[in-house]
C-alpha cells in the first residue's frame, strides 16, 4: 500500500491530436456545496497487494461507477516484484489484480462501462497487460487495455553512478549494486490513454494519488495549471488510494466501527468544480465519519503545505472535511485544497542489495515466560556467533531482540507486570548479514533451542526462518526531461509523451514553523490530566525511514491545548528508544499544523530501523506508533469536557 506521496513529479506533454474532452465550468462553488450536475464516481478496491477480494463485487455491484481503480504498489512490494521478475521474465506484476479481480468480473465491467486504472504492472506492465488479455479473450469480450511504461530507470543505470547523486532521506552515495530504479510517474499518461479510448489502464510505478487523478483530468479536462482543481483531485485519491483506512479501517475508534467482515470500501463522487463527496456502497460495514477521513489525510503525510506530487504540489493544510447527514453508512464532503506548480524533477524509488535477513518467531508459555523468551533468544546467538568464529564468517550486521507481549516496543513507557509477567510471550529475533551461507546457520540453529533451552517454547511459526535478501530503499530526484513515457494499446505501441515544463517551478517557498503563540502560552491551567486518546485521534505511517504520526483533535476547542503540549521536542523525547541519532545534538522530529481539521503532524526521522525490509523490527513501517502515543498524558489542564457540553 502502501501507499507513495513524496514525490517531486509532473506529468508530461501529451503528443497527439486527440479530440480533448469537452470543458466544464471551472467556477467554485459557494463555500463547499455537495458536487452537482456532471459528477464522476470513482471507487477504490485495493489498498496494498493481498487486500480484500471482497472489494470488487461491492463496489462494482452496488457503487454505481464511472471509474474503479486498484492500488497495489509500495516501496515494499516493489522490492518483492523486482525480485519476482529475477526470477521470471513474465513475472513482476501483481498476479491478484489478473486473476482474483479482474477475470471473475471481467464481464461485467465491460457490460456496465466501467473503466479500470491500476499500478498493478509493478516491473512488468507489459507482461500484466497481456495477461489481462488473455482473461478478456477467454471471456469473449472487447476490451481496450492500455499500459503505461516508461518508469524503469534501469538503463541509465552506469550513467547515474558517476552523477554525486545522494539519498534524499541519508546523504549516502549512489550504491554499486542497484537492483531496480522507478519513476514516480504522474497522472497525465493516465488521462491520455483515456483519451486514447483505454477501457484498462495498466501503470507501473505512479503515484498512488495518480491513479484517481487521471480519470478526473480525463473527464474534466483540467489543465495544467488548474493547480487548486489538480489539488483536489490528489487529495481525493490520497483519501481512497489506501482502500477501506478511510472507511473505518484501523481507526483510532475502532470499536466503534460495525461489521469488519463486510466493510465498505470507499467512492469518491467529485464535480468538475473540485469538490468531492466520499461515500461507500450502501448494505456495507464500516463507518465514513469526520474522524476516519481525517485519520487518513494525515497518513504517510509530510508537510501537508508542500505535499510533491507529479502533476502539483499541494496545500492540505486548510482542508475541511464536513460530515453529510442521511447518507447510509456515513459520508463526508470535502474541500479547501489548493496547488502549487509542480518541480521540474520526478522523484525515483531504487533498491539496491544489501545482505540477507531473516526473522524467528517463536511462542514460549509458562512462569517468566518474558525472562525465558530473553535467554533462549541471547542463546541463540551465542551459539551461532561461536559457529561464524570456527567457520571464519564475520558477526552478524544487525540483530533485533523483542519479546512481543512485554512492551518492549514501549521502551520506557512499558507497563511492568508483576508476579513475574505474563506467562505467555512471543520470542522476535531477527538478524542480518552480509553472507547468506552465515544466515542460513542461523535459520538452523532455531529448532534445536526447542529441546536444549526454556521449557514451553512451543514452536516456530512458518516453520524454519526463511532466509531473504534485504533490498534497502534508495530516493533520488531525477529531471522530467530526460523521461520518455510510453503508451501501449492491446499490445501496440502508440504514442510518446514528452515532457511540457511550461508549468512548473523549483523555486523553494518557505514555509515558517509555527511558533508558540501568545494565545497559547496564557491558556487556562487547571488540575486535570487527559490521555491523549480522550482528546485525539492518531494515525501512523511511514516512508523509507521516517515515520509520520497525524494527531486530529476530536473537538476544535481542545486543539490549543494539543498545540501547546504536542511539540517536536515532546514527542522526540516520548519516542527517543526508537529514534536513531546520526549527529549528536541532531533534530528528529518536524510538526508541522492542519488547521482545517485542527490537526498537527509529526514527521519521525531514523524511526524504523531502516524501514520497510530493510528493517528487523516488528514494526518496520510504524503502523503502532500513533497507537502509542494514545497514552500519552496532557497534564495541568482545565476540565476540558466540560468546555463541549
Amino acid at each position: 500500500m502502501s501507499c507513495a506521496a513524496l514525490l517531486g513529479l509532473r506529468g508530461p506533454r501529451l503528443l497527439g491530436a486527440a479530440a480533448r474532452p469537452p470543458r466544464w465550468s471551472r467556477r467554485r462553488s459557494a463555500g463547499c456545496e455537495p458536487p452537482a450536475g456532471a459528477a464522476v464516481r470513482i471507487g477504490c478496491a485495493s489498498g496494498f497487494w493481498g487486500d480484500t477480494a471482497t472489494a470488487v463485487p461491492q463496489l462494482l455491484y452496488g457503487g454505481k461507477l464511472d471509474f474503479l481503480v486498484f492500488d497495489y504498489l509500495s516501496e515494499i512490494t516493489m522490492s518483492l516484484l523486482t525480485a519476482a521478475k529475477a526470477r521470471s521474465p513474465v513475472l513482476g506484476y501483481t498476479p491478484d489484480f489478473v486473476s482474483t479481480a479482474m477475470a471473475p468480473y471481467i464481464k461485467d465491467i465491460h457490460r456496465k462501462g466501467v473503466r479500470v486504472i491500476s499500478n498493478a504492472g509493478g516491473i512488468n506492465p507489459l507482461a500484466c497487460a497481456a495477461a489481462l488479455q488473455e482473461v478478456a479473450k477467454k471471456a469473449d469480450v472487447d476490451l481496450k487495455i492500455a499500459v503505461v511504461a516508461g518508469d524503469d530507470l534501469m538503463s541509465e543505470k552506469e550513467n547515474l553512478k558517476g552523477a554525486g547523486i545522494t539519498d534524499l532521506e541519508s546523504g549516502k552515495q549512489f550504491p554499486e549494486n542497484i537492483h531496480s530504479m522507478n519513476i514516480y510517474l504522474g497522472a497525465r499518461p493516465i488521462s491520455r490513454a483515456l483519451d486514447l479510448g483505454a477501457d484498462i489502464v495498466v501503470t507501473g510505478r505512479c503515484v498512488d494519488s495518480g491513479i484517481v487523478l487521471g480519470p478526473l483530468i480525463h473527464s474534466f479536462g483540467w489543465n495544467r495549471d488548474d493547480y487548486d482543481l489538480l489539488a483536489a483531485g490528489s487529495l481525493a485519491g490520497h483519501l481512497i488510494e489506501c482502500g477501506a483506512q478511510c472507511t473505518g479501517g484501523i481507526f483510532t475508534d475502532w470499536h466503534t466501527v460495525p461489521d469488519w467482515h463486510n466493510i465498505g470500501f470507499p467512492i469518491v463522487e467529485c464535480s468538475s468544480e473540485g469538490d468531492f463527496i466520499l461515500s461507500k456502497p450502501p448494505d456495507t460495514g464500516g463507518l465514513i465519519s469526520f474522524g476516519t477521513v481525517a485519520e487518513q489525510l494525515v497518513y504517510e503525510l509530510g508537510n501537508p503545505q508542500r505535499y510533491l506530487l507529479p502533476d502539483v504540489t499541494c496545500d492540505f493544510s486548510q482542508v475541511s472535511i464536513t460530515e453529510i447527514p442521511g447518507f447510509d453508512g456515513g459520508a463526508v464532503k470535502v474541500c479547501g485544497a489548493k496547488g502549487l506548480p509542480p518541480s521540474t524533477f520526478y522523484k525515483v524509488n531504487a533498491t539496491y542489495l544489501d545482505g540477507f535477513r531473516a526473522t524467528a518467531v517463536c511462542p514460549v508459555g509458562g512462569p517468566k515466560a518474558v525472562q525465558k523468551a530473553k535467554r533462549t533468544a541471547e542463546g541463540i546467538l551465542q551459539r551461532t556467533r561461536l559457529i561464524f568464529s570456527q567457520l571464519g564468517y564475520e558477526d552478524y550486521s544487525a540483530v533485533n531482540i523483542q519479546v512481543l507481549g512485554s512492551e518492549d516496543t514501549y521502551g520506557p513507557h512499558a507497563r511492568r507486570s508483576i508476579d513475574g509477567g505474563p506467562r505467555e510471550a512471543v520470542i522476535w529475533l531477527a538478524v542480518h548479514h552480509k553472507q547468506r551461507e552465515a544466515v542460513e546457520i542461523f535459520s538452523k540453529e532455531i529448532a534445536p533451542a526447542g529441546t536444549g533451552m526454556a521449557p514451553g517454547l512451543t514452536g516456530i511459526v512458518g516453520g524454519r526462518p526463511k532466509v531473504s535478501p534485504v533490498l534497502k530503499p534508495f530516493f533520488f530526484y531525477y529531471p522530467k526531461n530526460n523521461v520518455q513515457i510510453n503508451l501501449f494499446l492491446n499490445g501496440q505501441h502508440v504514442e510518446i509523451l514528452e515532457e511540457d515544463l511550461t508549468f512548473t517551478s523549483d523555486e523553494v517557498v518557505s514555509f515558517d514553523l509555527p511558533k508558540i503563540s501568545s494565545e497559547l502560552k496564557d491558556l487556562p491551567s487547571g488540575p486535570h490530566t487527559y490521555r491523549l486518546e480522550d482528546l485525539a485521534y492518531t494515525r501512523s505511517g511511514d516512508k523509507g525511514n521516517s515515520a509520520n504520526i497525524g494527531v486530529i483533535a476530536r473537538h476544535p476547542l481542545y486543539y490549543p491545548y494539543l498545540k501547546k503540549t504536542l511539540t517536536a521536542q515532546a514527542l522526540e523525547n516520548y519516542f527517543q528508544h526508537l529514534l536513531e541519532h546520526e549527529k549528536p545534538e541532531e533534530d528528529l522530529v518536524t510538526r508541522y499544523e492542519l488547521p482545517g481539521i485542527h490537526g498537527l503532524n509529526f514527521v519521525l526521522k531514523n524511526s524504523l530501523g531502516g524501514g520497510g525490509i530493510a528493517s528487523l523490527r516488528s514494526d518496520p513501517q510504524g503502523k503502532a506508533l500513533g497507537q502509542m502515543l494514545l497514552d500519552f498524558q496532557i497534564k495541568n489542564v482545565p476540565d476540558l469536557k466540560s468546555l463541549i457540553e
